[in-house]
């Protein structure tokens, strides 16, 4: 799938985000190696810490769903630089593909591209 496909369907994603404490909507596409897609967006909470990136929301609805193999993600916000996923949603990600590339995108045009290895060079791993 090309990458402004895969950000459409971010933006898509975004429309549906519920963001009413920091009104900053994010949503993302999760690409599968197979080439299905599996969209997120965030879901704020009055409580914080309960709150959910649109990153996880995308993974946690591909794996609940059966997939475990992923190529790339976008991510798209309205802002005015591109923003990269959070340390949490890094690790989240890494859990799957350390190699995921990510493509951080906003609504009006700007795209940044990365290799979540990139994003997150030394991260935790338990010995198996």
């Amino acid at each position: 799938m090309k990458d402004e496909k895969l950000i459409e369907e971010a933006k898509k994603a975004r429309d549906l985000a519920y963001a009413p404490y920091s009104k900053f909507k994010v949503g993302a596409a999760l690409l599968t190696k197979d080439g299905k897609v599996y969209k997120g967006a965030n879901v704020e909470n009055s409580s914080y810490g309960l709150s959910m990136c649109a990153e996880r929301v995308a993974l946690f609805c591909a794996v609940s769903s059966g997939e475990k193999d992923f190529s790339k993600i976008a991510i798209v916000a309205d802002s005015e630089q591109p923003i990269t996923p959070c340390g949490a949603c890094r690790q989240t990600l890494l859990e799957f593909n350390g190699n995921l590339e990510i493509i951080c995108a906003t609504t009006k045009g700007k795209i940044k591209k990365y290799r979540l290895k990139e994003l997150l060079p030394e991260p935790f791993k338990l010995n198996r």
